[in-house]
């Protein structure tokens, strides 16, 4: 057989009814199956959280309708296609490669097309039985079809007999159909199974969101876990757990929309020794997350609201990513840079939603800073800037005196609600900035619009970026209807006075920064640079 291997797009990666359908757009809803509501636990958290549970489904729907970008990419694609020998070809040259070959082939198989090669012969018997096995779940539903409820539990059934059926290790299993509450203690049972048949990479995601199901502690015996995503769970409570749990080969964990206790997420990381990337989305609780990891290299916050990020002790730490933040109330996350002297890239950095401090000195506008304000590792800064916002325009100046090192800097522009004409002279009487003036080659304007308030910074930027390379506009969808349109908004740029060598080049598909698999890839520089 030959297996032609497609690639599984990242929108089609999971069924689209594991969020709510009012999150989705009409094209991609499943009439059949009813928006998922809030469960009572959660409406009665938000209640004590000084939250309106009805004010709060937008939120949840948004935050769900993207946790597909917060997880991995499946190993092994759906839409492979399997092929038998043609008639005429009486050579069957596959089956006389040695056994470890075959093992890797059927593992890079559907669990389906997997189990079919038992019925080649009896040594493909035991090549399947021996291989280590790639799990999905949704690769089991009906093709083309989105997980039903029926669907789900005959979906649950067969992975109880897969999980039985093969004797040999499970190197990845991704559990994502499955109405876990409608069968108590099974999820449990699967979990004893896989972490004896020596798991590796586990992605459970829950159907639906029920803020009271807690995942059996069993996951935390799992040694062998280099990777392990959690979705839509509640954390079960650590204060019991053995204090020899530890997961040591753990290098990538995901926790996507998982109730769960400051204390939690200091146990896990405590006994990881050597994580190296992290990725929360969808914490809209009260948390705090104190860094305090020799291993980390990347930590990923999407979707999500906390109230300090504290980078306490974490001397590999090269990316900090924080994307589609939100505030509660008048609260803001608070970002606390202690020991992280590796730290390469940061940001969407936003003033409206984060406070930057340094030991005891929060970064206001006009805060005077010194050396022990200042973070030079840092070469790749990204803003999230309202160039039109009277708050945003008076930061932007101090946050990048911070940065003395920056050489790459992106700008992603939000609209202010406030008339375009404000605040253009400000620019004029920030002063010079270091980093503008002798360290950054690239300007990445993400969202451009044309406005005067982005020209009015851009025209200050250039004049005062004596080393600047190049400059790239990313333009905002819906923002521009034609070519004509895109030159009229650029063409004041061309007469700005910039750098002589510096170029200004124009991107009408950008895309912000969707996943974190491109934000953790290290072989790619630059982890906003998806334009």
């Amino acid at each position: 057989f030959l297996l032609d291997s497609t690639p599984v797009h990242r929108e089609h990666a999971l069924p689209k009814t594991l969020v709510p359908a009012a999150a989705l757009p009409a094209t991609a809803m499943d009439t059949r199956v009813p928006p998922v509501p809030m469960d009572p636990a959660t409406a009665e958290r938000l209640r004590r959280d000084g939250h309106d549970p009805d004010e709060m489904e937008a939120v949840f729907a948004r935050v769900l309708s993207r946790i597909h970008f917060a997880l991995p990419d499946q190993s092994v694609s759906v839409d492979a296609r399997l092929f038998g020998l043609l008639p005429h070809d009486s050579v069957d040259c596959v089956s006389r490669l040695p056994d470890v070959l075959l093992r890797n082939i059927v593992s890079r198989l559907p669990v389906k097309d997997g189990a079919r090669t038992a019925a080649l012969s009896r040594r493909w018997r035991g090549v399947w039985r021996s291989a280590p096995l790639v799990l999905v779940d949704s690769h089991i539903l009906p093709a083309g079809t989105a997980a039903a409820r029926a669907d789900a539990r005959r979906v649950t059934s067969a992975v109880s007999r897969i999980l039985d059926a093969h004797p040999g290790p499970f190197r990845c299993v991704h559990l994502t159909s499955s109405h876990m509450e409608d069968f108590p203690g099974l999820l449990a049972r699967w979990l004893q199974i896989l972490a004896v048949k020596g798991i590796q990479d586990l992605v459970l995601v829950n159907r639906p969101w029920a803020l009271d199901f807690v995942i059996p502690s069993t996951f935390l015996g799992m040694t062998t876990l280099t990777r392990l995503y959690l979705g839509l769970w509640k954390f079960p409570d650590t204060a019991g757990v053995r204090r020899s749990t530890c997961f040591p080969n753990l290098l990538e964990l995901g926790l996507c929309c998982v109730f769960m206790e400051s204390k939690d997420l200091d146990f896990i990381l405590d006994r990881s020794p050597v994580l190296e990337k992290l990725c929360v989305h969808g914490n809209l609780f009260k948390l705090s997350l104190c860094l305090v990891s020799q291993s980390l290299r990347c930590v990923k916050i999407t979707g999500s609201f906390f109230e300090e990020i504290a980078l306490v002790d974490a001397p590999c730490l090269e990316r900090l990513i924080l994307t589609g933040c939100w505030t509660r109330g008048a609260v803001c996350t608070k970002v606390k840079i202690g020991h992280a002297p590796k730290l390469h890239s940061l940001g969407y950095m936003d003033p409206g939603s984060h406070v930057l401090e340094f030991g005891n000195t929060v970064i206001k506008a006009g805060t005077k800073v010194s050396p022990s304000t200042k973070v030079p590792s840092v070469r790749i800064l990204a803003l999230e800037v309202r160039c039109g916002g009277r708050n945003d325009v008076k930061m932007i100046p101090t946050v990048l005196r911070c940065f003395p090192n920056v050489e790459t800097l992106h700008i992603k522009s939000e609209e202010s609600g406030q008339p375009s004409g404000k605040n253009l002279k400000f620019w004029n009487e920030s002063g010079t900035i270091e980093c503008i003036r002798s360290c950054i080659k690239l300007l990445v304007f993400h969202d451009f619009r044309g406005d005067r308030s982005e020209l009015a910074f851009l025209k200050f930027f250039f004049e005062g970026a004596l080393v600047l390379k190049e400059v790239v506009l990313v333009l905002a969808n819906g923002s521009f209807t034609t070519m004509e349109d895109i030159r009229s908004k650029v063409k004041p740029l061309m007469s700005m006075k910039r750098a002589r060598d510096s170029s200004i080049m124009v991107d009408t598909n950008g895309r912000s920064i969707g996943n974190f698999k491109r934000a953790s890839d290290f072989s790619l520089l630059d982890p906003f640079g998806d334009y």
